[in-house]
């Protein structure tokens, strides 16, 4: 897969990781361990489903910029590993220009 490839995924997905950023920061404080509607971050035009986790768990992916969260099916092998198989969504984490490209589109870097 060509870097203009991986580069247009990674600001795909970097994009519904920012949509998720506002989701986290309306919990209130107390509820990290409740359920909550994140919007899946795969590359998938038009995707616009949902998965549910924690704050807790979704800060435990976050805490590396270059994993994201997608539902199985929805993950790329040309351009991210499969780093963990939980309950309902996979995480994933980007390499190479992909991988790159996530960690400089972080907003919390």
């Amino acid at each position: 897969m060509d870097d203009t490839w991986q580069t247009r995924i990674a600001e795909n997905e970097a994009a519904f990781r920012l949509v998720n950023e506002a989701i986290e920061r309306g919990h209130w404080p107390g509820t990290e361990d409740e359920p909550t509607a994140y919007r899946c971050e795969c590359a998938r035009l038009g995707c616009n489903r949902m998965v549910a986790l924690s704050p807790r768990e979704y800060e435990a992916i976050r805490a590396n910029p270059r994993r994201f969260f997608v539902l199985p099916g929805h993950e790329l092998a040309d351009v991210e590993d499969t780093i963990a198989v939980r309950e309902g969504y996979l995480v994933v984490e980007k390499r190479d220009q992909a991988g790159e490209v996530a960690e400089a589109t972080d907003p919390r870097s």
